[in-house]
């Protein structure tokens, strides 16, 4: 019991703008998956909390990353629409 999560930080996410995620087990460049997805970018995900009046209130950054760039297990990455 309990290894999900470690299952889950063993693991690169990649949320397509149609809603479906895709778990890739191993480290993969982000050209790798913009071959696979024509048209696409890959994103990073960060989300950064402030010192707001609202707690729990949270800003999402978005960081194109370039082709050579590696995708690392345990992190969260989107893909845009080169549109």
């Amino acid at each position: 019991m309990g290894n999900c999560q470690a299952a889950e930080a063993a693991t690169v996410i990649i949320q397509h703008p149609s809603g479906r995620i895709q778990r890739v087990y191993w480290s993969v460049s982000a050209a790798e998956i913009m071959n696979d997805n024509p048209g696409h970018y890959v994103a990073s995900l960060a989300v950064c909390f402030s010192d707001s009046p609202t707690p729990g209130t949270g800003v999402t950054r978005v960081k194109l990353l370039r082709p050579q760039d590696t995708l690392h297990l345990g992190r969260i990455y989107r893909l845009i629409n080169s549109q």
